[in-house]
């Protein structure tokens, strides 16, 4: 006569409340992680948009006509400094126009240029968001700044 002995597959009651109490500890670490990850996507965003921003600015500086001194997309006069505003949607607008909302402020001004034939012209261009921020004043929540050279001769 033999005995059978039966085993049962299963997990008990403690390794089942182990295995929870692991998963818990993660999706709450996780669960810690997903406002930084949220916070750096839209910083990303808003960093991509204020370059192509800029490099739409300089692109019009650029294409401008030796023989005009203001350009023709944005109406920058060469050698004033200038306020240009954004809004999400790259479109310029105006600050006090009250059918949009400026988020991006570009800052264009003209360092002191070389003297010569065959100088560039020196610009710099700084955009900040929010736009209705004062950069000079209070602490943009970020901004992208570049320095161009153009051939105007």
């Amino acid at each position: 006569m033999s005995r059978r002995i039966h085993f049962f597959a299963g997990f008990s009651l403690v390794e089942v409340t182990l295995a929870l109490g692991v998963a818990a500890f993660c999706l709450i670490a996780l669960f810690g992680l997903l406002p930084l990850g949220v916070q750096t996507n839209q910083s990303s965003i808003s960093q991509t948009a204020a370059a192509s921003l800029l490099s739409s600015v300089a692109a019009d500086l650029r294409g401008t006509p030796r023989t005009s001194l203001t350009s023709p997309q944005y109406g920058i006069s060469f050698g004033t400094a200038k306020f240009l505003y954004f809004d999400g949607q790259g479109r310029a607008v105006t600050p006090t126009d009250p059918n949009a909302t400026p988020r991006y402020r570009v800052t264009i001004t003209f360092p002191a240029s070389p003297v010569g034939t065959f100088a560039p012209t020196f610009v710099s261009l700084k955009i900040t968001w929010p736009a209705l921020v004062d950069p000079a004043t209070t602490i943009p929540a970020g901004f992208v700044e570049t320095f161009a050279a153009f051939d105007r001769h």
